[in-house]
């Protein structure tokens, strides 16, 4: 099983780019997903959250507004949508199974390998 995420890239202030998060190998639909990032020399941070069955979303307060999490079951994709992008968003970004923040981060079923986003002033 694994997740692939791509779409990341090198962006002025204010642009905007949108992730992907392609799953394989393992019953996508059954679970949460989230995007997590980690900013250079720091440690991993919950960006957003949705859920099966309802597709909820949920934002860290530092996104919310700017960012927008979405999934295509059929495509076994998970996206994020970032928007009014700042230096401060600037992070490696991953994907992962689980919507709470703590389990997320900790001990996930899967993780991918990230995709790089820089954010320049």
């Amino acid at each position: 099983a694994k997740l692939v995420e791509s779409g990341g890239g090198l962006v002025q202030a204010g642009d905007s780019l949108t992730l992907s998060c392609v799953g394989s190998g393992f019953y996508f639909r059954g679970y949460d997903m989230s995007w997590v990032r980690r900013p250079p020399g720091r440690g991993p941070e919950w960006v957003s959250g949705i859920t099966i069955g309802d597709n909820r979303e949920h934002y860290a307060d530092s996104v919310k507004g700017r960012f927008t999490i979405s999934r295509d079951n059929e495509k076994n994709t998970l996206y994020l949508q970032m928007k009014n992008l700042k230096p401060e968003d600037t992070a490696l970004y991953y994907c992962a199974t689980g919507a709470d923040p703590a389990v997320v981060i900790s001990v996930a079923d899967y993780r991918g390998q990230g995709t790089q986003v820089t954010v320049s002033s």
